[in-house]
């Protein structure tokens, strides 16, 4: 198989359309479409799009499930030279506030619930509040009381009654290689979300690339519970199995018996999944009866046993990968074709068009192989920051990438992931930024300060711990300060440890300074 002409994800959809023009290509549940299906609606929701006043350059947010309506909304704002902002489900109004704000979105297409929680009634208080959806232009939703004021989704596809080919065409011919198509938000040592600007090109190359790595195929079948909003989900998964022309089968929001029964009555052949997907896969009830056989090829990231474990599920061509957002999702994977050892321990060699360095932390310098240092990362890197120019100048040395990662590069050229150089936490999969919880919890009266860091953790990776010194007099309460965390950060970004300690316990050097590494030992770090 040849990789794709296009270079914009509009014209991928237009060579996949006309190249498979009946395979299919899009499972969701009542939705079945063939790329040519898929093609027809997305450039319906297009005009209907462009009649609400979408036009090149626009933010458009999407706050919502691994849903269709999703997936034909991307690739309709991305046609018509928008910028997709995808928008964490698990956000509370707090997180979705900064987002919405700081990306400049004109317009928010979300559905009324997901799970727990309910929206529409999060935006009304957003609105309520003052000025945090001042720049928010129109909300369409997806369901919903039929008296709420925000606009049906049903609607945008009258809309589209309204438009002619011609408007769109020329929306899609304008549109570039290196326009910006994605906006992601992801954590890091700051203390709110950064936005990652990704381009069309780079989601298309890159993720050809890991296809190309996981052996992928025409009509393969990929099982997508990862969640949409995630690099994971909508730079790896999604561009690697659509350039190799497979199906997405959509989960809305994994639950293992379901993920189960789907990925049986599918046949889906690929797993992207994070650990604790896999290991709720393993221990259901229902596995013993389900038959997965039909899984051959996954990427999945963890230590040994964990990747293991996904292979001894039955994915025996399981690949290992390293890369964070801004590298486009990976920079590294494994391939099929790799000794067992190597896909085991490592996280392979680099991807065509990608050149990894290991440098020393603090000069820079380029280190030879077999030393630990910080990695380093050029090629199909992020084009920037969201209006963060300062954070661009810090992230990155000589045109490469600062991951803030440890590794090291053995004489084959095969990356060995060594730890995190910064104090990012990664728990299920997902990074989480210490600065923020920190600045969560010292928001209470009672918190005098507060660090947060990862202990190990079997399942997740790591689980958020956090140490407190509290005021003087004060006796703040472990329940007291998970309720105030839960109600302004996303579940997983909650403490599921708190230790209360005394300023005079804080371990320090010999300078004063606070010995963050040390702060584990607070805790029994034995695996439950």
């Amino acid at each position: 198989m040849q990789p794709p002409d296009a270079k914009t994800i509009p014209d991928l959809l237009d060579e996949l359309a006309a190249r498979y023009p009946d395979q299919e290509a899009l499972v969701g549940g009542e939705t079945r479409l063939s790329y040519r299906g898929l093609r027809d609606e997305v450039r319906r929701l297009a005009k209907g799009l462009f009649a609400l006043g979408v036009r090149r350059g626009d933010k458009v947010g999407l706050l919502m499930g691994n849903r269709p309506e999703w997936l034909l909304a991307d690739f309709a704002i991305t046609l018509l030279g928008g910028t997709m902002v995808a928008i964490n489900t698990w956000a509370t109004a707090r997180e979705l506030a900064h987002v919405l704000s700081h990306s400049d979105t004109k317009f928010l297409i979300t559905v009324d619930r997901f799970l727990k929680y309910d929206y529409l009634e999060t935006l009304d208080t957003l609105v309520r509040d003052g000025d945090a959806l001042a720049g928010v232009r129109e909300i369409v939703r997806v369901g919903g009381p039929a008296d709420h004021p925000a606009r049906r989704f049903e609607t945008l596809w009258e809309l589209a009654e309204t438009v002619d080919d011609a408007a769109i065409e020329s929306a899609q011919a304008a549109v570039r290689g290196d326009d910006v198509a994605y906006l992601l938000y992801t954590s890091g040592t700051t203390a709110l979300p950064k936005g990652v600007q990704l381009q069309h090109y780079a989601l298309i190359e890159n993720m050809w690339n890991i296809g190309e790595r996981l052996h992928l195929r025409p009509g393969d079948r990929l099982w997508l519970a990862v969640s949409l909003f995630w690099g994971l989900g909508c730079e790896n998964a999604l561009f690697a199995v659509m350039t190799h022309a497979g199906c997405i089968v959509l989960q809305e929001h994994f639950d293992a018996g379901e993920a189960l029964r789907l990925i049986e009555a599918e046949r889906c052949t690929v797993f992207y999944g994070t650990p604790n997907m896999v290991h709720a896969l393993e221990q259901h009830p229902e596995r013993p009866a389900r038959d997965i056989s039909s899984l051959r090829a996954g990427a999945t990231l963890g230590s040994r046993e964990q990747i293991k474990r996904l292979i001894d599920l039955g994915v025996t061509e399981t690949c290992n990968i390293y890369g964070l957002t801004e590298t486009y999702g990976n920079s590294n994977v494994t391939d099929v074709d790799d000794p067992l050892e190597k896909r085991l321990n490592t996280v392979g060699r680099a991807l065509p068009g990608v050149d990894i360095v290991i440098a020393d932390p603090e000069s820079l310098a380029p280190l030879p192989s077999g030393s630990v240092g910080e990695i380093l990362v050029k090629g199909y890197v992020t084009c920037g920051y969201y209006k963060d120019p300062a954070l661009d100048e810090r992230s990155f040395h000589d045109g490469y990438f600062r991951t803030g990662d440890l590794g090291l590069l053995d004489e084959d050229g095969f990356l060995h992931f060594r730890g995190r150089l910064k104090e990012m936490i990664k728990t299920g999969g997902i990074n989480v930024s210490p600065a923020e919880v920190e600045a969560v919890l010292t928001e209470v009266p009672e918190v005098e300060l507060a660090y947060v860091i990862g202990l190990p953790d079997p399942e997740r990776d790591q689980r958020v711990a956090a140490i407190i010194v509290p005021r003087d007099g004060a006796q703040p309460t472990a329940d007291a300060l998970t309720a105030h965390c839960s109600a302004h950060l996303a579940a997983y970004k909650v403490p599921r440890e708190i230790r209360f300690v005394t300023a005079g316990a804080l371990p320090l050097t010999t300078t004063g300074k606070l010995q963050k590494a040390r702060l584990v030992e607070f805790f029994d770090t034995d695996p439950a």
